[in-house]
């Protein structure tokens, strides 16, 4: 039996999501009634390394990371812990 999942916060959180091998970071930029920005972090974990390696940053709006927190979800990936 599957347990629902978490509602979405209505407040500004950090997200993280791994697959074992890539990190995510979701992290509220811009918080207003009107315009809802989040900053998308990717990171490789390397097996030599404490730290990811950061791959790329980018921008986007609240509708758009729940969907890719949605697809990466669907796909396998796991909320982790903050890995920076």
């Amino acid at each position: 039996m599957s347990r629902p999942a978490p509602p979405v916060p209505l407040s500004p959180q950090e997200g993280w999501l791994s697959d074992g091998r890539q990190v995510l970071r979701f992290r509220p930029t811009r918080w207003e009634r009107q315009v809802q920005r989040l900053e998308i972090t990717t990171g490789e974990l390397l097996p030599d390394q404490e730290i990811p390696l950061l791959k790329s940053r980018r921008e986007l709006s609240r509708a758009e990371a729940l969907k890719l927190w949605a697809e990466k979800r669907k796909a396998g990936w796991r909320p982790c812990s903050p890995q920076w």
